[in-house]
C-alpha cells in the first residue's frame, strides 16, 4: 500500500467531514469526553491511518489542534523513534479521556523502550489520566512485548496493589487491566497476579476489593 504525505489541513477537513452527532451521543454515554470532539469512530481513523505515510510533524500538528479524534490520529501516525520522553509527558498532561489515552498508549506509546520507566513513573501521579496511562501501558506491554522476561512485569505488582486503592472509575479500571494482562502471560505471572490481587482485597479498600474480585474471577476461577 502506498501511503501518502499529507498535510494537516487536508487531514482535518478529512476528519470534519466525517463529523457525526449520533457518535458524539454515543461517546457521551461511554464517558468519552465530547468537547472537542467529532465523532468519528476509531474504526475510520485506522482507515485514515493506513494511507497516511508516517510523520513526526503531521502527528504534532494534529496534536496541537486540540480535536479528540485529530490527537487519537496523531497517536497512530507519529513516527516513535522521534519520540521524545518529554513529548509523552506533554501528551499525557493533555489527556482528557480513557479513550484517548488509551489509544495513544496502546498505538504509540507501548512501542517505545521508555514505555517501561514511564508507566513506573507516571503510576505515582496524581493527575487521573496520566495515572490510567501508567497502567494502560503496563497492560499494553503485557499483550504486546513477546520476549519482555517475568522480571519485567514482577516490578509492576507492588505498583498496582499500591494504587488499588485509588477509586477513580478510570484508574481502579486500568489498574485492573495491568493485574489481568499481567498474570494470563504465563503461570509464574499468574500465580504472582493471583498473590497481588489477594493482597489487595485483604487491604480493604472498596476499590481495592472490585479490582481483586474481578481479577481473581479471571485468573483464579474465581
Amino acid at each position: 500500500m502506498v501511503k501518502a504525505v499529507r498535510s494537516c489541513d487536508g487531514v482535518l477537513a478529512e476528519l470534519r467531514a466525517l463529523h457525526s452527532p449520533a457518535n458524539l451521543a454515543g461517546m457521551a454515554r461511554f464517558g468519552i469526553s465530547t468537547a472537542n470532539a467529532l465523532g468519528v469512530p476509531v474504526s475510520a481513523l485506522r482507515r485514515m491511518a493506513r494511507h497516511i505515510r508516517p510523520s513526526h510533524d503531521l502527528a504534532a500538528w494534529l496534536w496541537a489542534s486540540g480535536i479528540h479524534e485529530a490527537r487519537i490520529l496523531a497517536g497512530m501516525v507519529d513516527e516513535p523513534e522521534r519520540v521524545t520522553v518529554a513529548q509523552m509527558e506533554r501528551w499525557a498532561l493533555d489527556f482528557d479521556s480513557w479513550d484517548l489515552c488509551d489509544q495513544v498508549c496502546a498505538n504509540l506509546f507501548a512501542r517505545l523502550p521508555a514505555a517501561w520507566g514511564q508507566a513506573v513513573e507516571w503510576s505515582g501521579r496524581e493527575e487521573e489520566f496520566v495515572k490510567r496511562a501508567a497502567f494502560a501501558l503496563m497492560a499494553r506491554l503485557a499483550v504486546g512485548d513477546k520476549g519482555a522476561p517475568d522480571d519485567r512485569f514482577a516490578v509492576f505488582f507492588p505498583l498496582i496493589a499500591r494504587e488499588a486503592g485509588d477509586g477513580r472509575n478510570f484508574v481502579k479500571k486500568a489498574v485492573n487491566w495491568a493485574l489481568r494482562q499481567i498474570g494470563k502471560r504465563d503461570p509464574a505471572l499468574r500465580e504472582q497476579a493471583v498473590a497481588c490481587a489477594r493482597a489487595i482485597a485483604a487491604a480493604g479498600t472498596r476499590s481495592g476489593r472490585w479490582i481483586a474480585a474481578d481479577a481473581l474471577r479471571e485468573l483464579a476461577g474465581g
